[in-house]
């Protein structure tokens, strides 16, 4: 399998459940590791080939201004689905991170694993299909690459 990662992105988003979060960016941290069988790239030496860091950073600065998740934990998900779905992954890890979200810890965060194909909770498909709809009713859609 080959990897693509990115990690240490950095970006500011309002996500939380707490009342002092709901109302003013803070920072997150994110680690992406993308899975695949095997990268075409690796014969053909073309970008066509595997998956695009720069496109994924790009998909992950718009989602930080688009979505309306409340959890590190669905914030996570979302981004495994994109890059499942999107970007054609067969595998991914995602690390969501609060850096000093607490003055005597250095970080809190969350960490998942998915396989493209594996079967997903009911309950989590209707939300996300809540969320999209929501973004629609706001005028935003959201999009592929």
């Amino acid at each position: 399998m080959d990897i693509i990662f990115i990690e240490g992105f950095t970006g500011n988003t309002v996500i939380g459940i707490h009342e002092t979060e709901l109302h003013r960016p803070q920072p997150l941290v994110i680690d992406v590791h993308a899975g695949l069988a095997r990268s075409g790239a690796c014969d053909s030496d073309r970008i066509g080939d595997t998956i695009d860091y720069g496109v994924v950073c790009e998909r992950l600065r718009r989602l930080l201004v688009e979505h309306r998740l409340q959890l590190l934990e669905a914030f996570a998900e979302t981004i495994a689905d994109i890059l499942l779905d999107e970007f054609g992954a067969g595998w991914v890890r995602v690390k969501v991170v609060k850096p000093q979200k607490f003055a005597d810890v250095a970080a809190v965060g969350v960490q998942i694993e998915r396989l493209a194909h594996e079967p997903r909770p009911a309950a989590s498909k209707a939300a996300r299909s809540a969320a999209v709809l929501q973004l629609l009713g706001s005028g935003m859609v959201p999009g592929g690459r």
